[in-house]
């Protein structure tokens, strides 16, 4: 019997299963070969928080879902198309988001006594045979003997045969969505070109997935999902981490200063400095220090002879770099502080996102220690942002924060790179003479109130730093009360002043006026993009606002907010975004906030603006 081939405009695909059974490996080959056919794409790896979960189990399950259309795509998806999975305990983990009359491709050999009684379904219950599953379309296929039969007689261990069992599913689902596998194949052999015995085994089971499909009556329907329309231009799919380390290579450059990385691993941010340590050809440094406080204060003390300085952590992290966050603040040295958010407090959901963060940010030092902070809104856009981040650290003479987390970190998105030419210039300028009679005053200000970058060893500009109170343009130790409050109100009207500097806020999309405004900030972009676009689209007075630079607002910010009868804030925390805008503002915005360490969906960000409109 023949296949029919059907046209989708969007797919969304979820695949499931143990962290060893190479399920992101899986959605990340899927995802760049879609990305090639020209599909726009959005993506959301779902890790186990626990590194060693027990294998079979809940809390050992690894997502990776995949959002896929020949239209403009903003999230991963609402809810699956299609969900592949391993084993039973994948099954039960992620069914909830898979729509009724969803395909479901099931790995027989993850439901047998044991992993059923591991992804505690009850005795004697399987939902592949007990009907459970009717309201969906089943596919049940051995993928673990299938795999087995195929590699017999290459000499492999069951380990290693085991561990090509993701290249079946990989070549079954490519056949079903008339992918082309030769860019896996290619991949493959790179990979293991040392172990070619390891690579003609995954490309010997990735051809055998794609000829089950081809040859097994398995499926009816083949579906082709074609090229979206994208600026013209070139694109490769990127991470939020792999952008970030871009965007701070891309700044280095721009600045001609030496990119100077220091951190302590941690999760999810640990892939910049894997990104970074890759670019020494760029004269990037990195350094893996031994603690948090040691890579803070190694990257103010290379700003400080005249590199850019960069640390990042995420919320754990940057809590045990707060007292060197403040030693920068009253160096008045330029320091890029990458946050990239997780589930807390504490060590918390360090695999989960959050955005809970952003008071830390603006607030979590001794004193008064005001910051600037952006936040990215997507994958790609953490390139230009981080890159903002560092044009702002080097031309006012401060410690930043760039705000991103999980979410957008590891999740991915096409994006078309820019050209080196297309980016804002970021000038830097050392000192070299002296800016008074006969002396160098370390703190006196330019019209930006920043005060300038001499680089230590320049004759004639020695000057003390330190963390002690300074006083007014010599930079002298001083304890007078007096020169401590002007130095105090002088420091945060620097930061204020930034706003000078930076653009307005403008309208996402809708009117700019009108009954309800959804106001966001980070990874929430996607999500309130997609909702509002089609709240408009049925006829709702609604529009969308995000917010970049965080602290300080956009100028005109207050007044766009009274423009509109209702002020709604999704955020993935209890509320602060919500408390800074009422406490600035003393507009009565309503706070939608979620804290399940996962990304809200478009239609709980439109369920509530429905809500809100008709009350």
């Amino acid at each position: 019997m023949s296949t029919t081939i059907q046209d989708k405009k969007n797919v969304v695909i979820l695949f499931a299963g143990d962290s060893g059974d190479g399920i992101q490996l899986t959605g990340s080959q899927f995802t760049s070969t879609s990305a090639l056919v020209g599909n726009d794409i959005s993506t959301f790896p779902n890790f186990p928080a626990e590194i060693r979960a027990p294998q079979g189990t809940l809390a050992g399950v690894s997502g990776f879902q995949l959002h896929f259309g020949s239209v403009n795509v903003y999230t991963a998806g609402d809810v699956c198309d299609v969900l592949v999975v391993m084993n039973a305990a994948g099954l039960k983990a992620n069914l909830k988001t898979l729509k009724k009359g969803g395909i479901i491709i099931a790995n027989t050999d993850g439901f047998d006594p044991k992993n059923l009684l591991l992804a505690k379904f009850p005795k004697d219950v399987n939902p592949l045979t007990d009907g459970s599953l009717n309201e969906y379309e089943l596919k049940t296929i051995d993928v673990t003997k299938l795999t087995k039969t195929c590699l017999e007689g290459s000499g492999l261990g069951t380990k290693e045969i085991d561990r090509c069992k993701n290249m079946f599913v990989l070549g079954f689902v490519y056949w079903m969505y008339n992918r082309n596998i030769d860019f896996s194949i290619d991949y493959i052999k790179e990979t293991f070109k040392k172990k070619p015995e390891i690579a003609d085994a995954n490309i010997k089971v990735l051809k055998a997935g794609y000829s089950y499909g081809d040859t097994t009556e398995t499926f009816m329907n083949r579906y082709v999902v074609k090229a979206a329309p994208m600026a013209k231009g070139t694109y490769r799919s990127i991470t939020g981490n792999q952008a970030a380390a871009l965007g701070l290579i891309a700044a280095g450059d721009k600045s001609k200063l030496k990119l100077f990385y220091a951190t302590y691993p941690i999760t999810p941010a640990s892939d910049i400095l894997h990104e970074l340590s890759k670019h020494k050809n760029f004269g990037v440094g990195t350094f893996q220090a031994e603690d948090e406080i040691a890579a803070v204060t190694a990257a103010i003390g290379a700003s400080f002879g005249g590199s850019l300085g960069v640390t990042a952590s995420s919320g754990p992290g940057i809590a045990l770099k707060g007292e060197a966050i403040g030693l920068a603040t009253m160096l008045e040295l330029p320091l890029v502080i990458v946050n990239v958010q997780r589930g807390g407090p504490s060590t918390g959901l360090p695999t989960k996102t959050e955005q809970a963060d952003l008071l830390q940010a603006l607030f979590g030092r001794n004193s008064e220690c005001p910051v600037p902070v952006i936040a990215a809104q997507s994958p790609s856009d953490c390139f230009d942002a981080v890159y903002e981040a560092c044009l702002i650290a080097v031309q006012h003479m401060t410690p930043i924060f760039f705000l991103s987390d999980g979410y957008i970190a590891n999740g991915s998105e096409p994006w078309k790179f820019p050209k080196a030419k297309d980016l804002k210039d970021i000038h830097v300028k050392f000192t070299t003479e002296k800016n008074s009679e006969n002396t160098f005053l370390p703190y006196k200000r330019d019209e930006k109130l920043s005060r300038p970058w001499a680089l230590p060893g320049t004759k004639g500009l020695q000057h003390r730093i330190g963390g002690l109170e300074k006083e007014h343009e010599t930079g002298n130790i001083s304890y007078d009360p007096d020169n401590h409050e002007f130095m105090v109100r002088l420091r945060a009207q620097k930061v204020e002043k930034i706003a000078d500097y930076i653009p307005e806020q403008k309208i996402e999309q809708g009117n700019g006026k009108g009954k309800v405004l959804v106001l966001g900030w980070g990874s929430t972009f996607g999500s309130i993009k997609t909702a509002v676009k089609e709240l408009i689209d049925e006829g709702h007075d609604v529009s969308q606002a995000h917010i970049r630079y965080l602290n300080p607002l956009p100028k005109n910010l207050g007044t766009i907010l009274r423009n509109y009868e209702k002020v709604l804030i999704p955020e993935m925390n209890m509320g602060q975004l919500l408390m800074l805008i009422r406490s600035k503002y003393l507009v009565d915005a309503i706070g939608l906030n979620k804290i399940k360490g996962m990304p809200f969906t478009a239609a709980e960000i439109k369920n509530r603006v429905i809500q809100l409109s008709k009350s």
